[in-house]
């Protein structure tokens, strides 16, 4: 059985300990999530391309931006010049720029994604799912943290999988949104390559880190049956 990823996000961190967690998430977790908000598409501003290079002098971690931006096209080009690992852009605003957008990412070396929300059919992106390195679903409204869980975006992952495997696609399949000691077994059953954990799932359970990490490694234990490696 392949083993899930946990990529934590760092908009819920605690950037007054920067350094420590960081540091202590490098040689744990599988990546970091980062969201970038232009306040127009969703109405907060968040992260930044800066904000990765600021992650990338203390880890070695692959970063995956989440572009939550009306206009995608400066912000890929930014995320290119920082050599950006991963970039996810929501299908919402992709009408006419998708190909453009995914071969300029691909051309530079670098993976492509696209992000759903949780009212958007997977359909929308079969012009383009062939492909795309990774499929996001948003299991929230997004834009803000600690929002209540949309069980039924689960449906998504699920079809997702059937597809990848009908079709022979090579996309990773990762959740957004409220991933935490409530919804672990759910996800679980949805089968998901990739959990993106915040503030409930991780950041918010103790103070320390170290702590925090072991928490939310019992959570998932107990509610899945499985250890995280």
């Amino acid at each position: 059985m392949k083993k899930v990823e946990f990529s934590p996000s760092l908009m819920t961190m605690d950037l007054n300990k920067f350094k420590e967690q960081i540091t202590f998430l490098n040689d744990h977790a599988d990546s970091f999530h980062v969201d970038i908000m232009d306040g127009h598409y969703v109405p907060n501003i968040t992260l930044s391309p800066w904000f990765i290079q600021e992650v990338r002098k203390i880890s070695t971690l692959p970063v995956s931006a989440h572009l939550m931006v009306t206009d995608p096209a400066p912000w890929v080009e930014k995320l290119i010049d920082i050599n950006c690992e991963w970039i996810c852009m929501h299908v919402e605003v992709l009408d006419g720029l998708a190909f453009r957008l995914i071969d300029q990412i691909h051309d530079a070396g670098l993976k492509a994604g696209v992000v759903l929300n949780p009212e958007t059919p997977i359909d929308t992106i079969f012009p383009y799912i062939d492909i795309v390195d990774k499929v996001t679903i948003m299991t929230v409204d997004p834009g803000f943290a600690g929002q209540r869980f949309i069980e039924g975006a689960l449906d998504k992952i699920v079809q997702l999988r059937e597809l990848r495997e009908k079709m022979n696609y090579n996309y990773v399949i990762e959740m957004d949104g409220s991933s935490n000691r409530k919804s672990f077994k759910r996800i679980d059953a949805a089968g998901p390559d990739v959990y993106i954990i915040g503030r409930s799932g991780l950041f918010g359970l103790a103070e320390d880190i170290e702590k925090s990490w072991e928490i939310m490694n019992r959570d998932y234990q107990e509610a899945t049956g499985k250890v995280l490696v």
